[in-house]
């Protein structure tokens, strides 16, 4: 049962952060972010906090280190909403959905031009010997 705890866990930390984010933090360099996921270890001791940043590559640099300087404080909400004797610590992860979303999105087209340069090749294509290569019986007026 102790997946179940975890989940339960995972799931109410996620919306104790997701809610104080949303509140706002003092910090200026905290852009758009969403928390993806949350992982809690067997032991309870420890969350990964998955989270995204909408925006440019600096916008995401600058949230990562307002998380990383908030995260005490995080932590400190996380153990007054859960109730629990030990609070886990928290780390916060980029998670690599949008990026890994483009990579995919890139492969596909990629994948469809190829679809469609091998349909026009085979339009235009022609048979290598007879078109119908199976032997069959002789005719009786050929015999």
């Amino acid at each position: 049962m102790a997946s179940e705890r975890q989940s339960r866990l995972a799931d109410r930390i996620k919306v104790l952060i997701a809610e104080r984010l949303e509140k706002g933090l003092r910090d200026p360099r905290l852009g758009f972010v969403t928390i993806t996921d949350v992982r809690v270890t067997g032991d309870l001791q420890h969350a990964s906090v998955f989270y995204t940043v909408l925006g440019t590559e600096q916008e995401r640099l600058d949230s990562a280190e307002a998380l990383r300087a908030a995260t005490g404080m995080l932590r400190s909400e996380v153990g007054r909403g859960l109730g629990v004797r030990l609070t886990p610590t928290l780390e916060f992860i980029p998670d690599g959905i949008p990026e890994n979303a483009g990579h995919i999105e890139d492969l596909l087209r990629e994948a469809r031009e190829r679809d469609e340069q091998i349909i026009g090749i085979a339009a235009s294509a022609a048979y290598a010997g007879e078109s119908d290569p199976y032997v069959k019986p002789r005719d009786e007026a050929e015999a």
